[in-house]
């Protein structure tokens, strides 16, 4: 069964499958022929510049749609590539926008989703413009940005790596935040 706000579908209209790690989900250009809910796994949305580097879009983890832009578009686009062994559900294109034209209930469930999302990148620009490292990774944390690995999260923030991992010690021994496991921390309520 699928997650909100895709559970009114039919159980046809979703398929299990598992990639390994550097498998492609899709690739720019191609058709569309859903969008994806990961059940275990990351996976990165990534463009590549004029001169060949590629840039992360979004990363999303276990528990996360991605590719929601795929219900309204003529092409994927970007490359999906799976980031570690992942199991996604394909979620039908074709039955998703025939439930939408017939259900305003389920109509209204998606652009609830859709529009808390435009409110999270949203969220992730003003962190990003946030100056100082410390206060950056802390607000981000706060927020429960900090999900998968910390490279991942420097990556999202727009921070580096060793930046980051110095924020969170440093605001560890400061006491504005606890470290409850190797690469995991949460914030101390005061």
């Amino acid at each position: 069964m699928l997650p909100a706000p895709f559970s009114s579908l039919p159980n046809s209209a979703s398929t299990n499958f598992e990639l390994h790690a550097g498998a492609y989900v899709f690739r720019l250009g191609g058709k569309p022929f859903g969008l994806f809910f990961l059940v275990d796994g990351e996976v990165h949305l990534i463009r590549h510049t004029k001169s060949g580097d590629a840039v992360p879009i979004h990363r999303a983890y276990a528990g996360e749609f991605f590719a929601e832009a795929s219900l309204f578009s003529d092409a994927y686009h970007c490359d999906a590539i799976a980031q570690t062994h992942s199991k996604l559900l394909k979620i039908d294109r074709s039955q998703t926008l025939a439930l939408m034209e017939t259900n305003p209930r389920f109509s209204i469930e998606i652009s609830t989703y859709l529009a808390r999302q435009v409110q999270d990148y949203r969220r992730l620009l003003e962190l990003r413009s946030i100056r100082s490292a410390q206060e950056r990774v802390l607000s981000a944390v706060a927020d429960g940005w900090l999900k998968g690995n910390i490279l991942s999260f420097a990556a999202q923030l727009g921070l580096s790596h060793e930046t980051v991992y110095r924020a969170l010690s440093d605001l560890a021994k400061a006491k504005r935040l606890e470290k409850v496991a190797r690469g995991k921390f949460r914030m101390i309520r005061r």
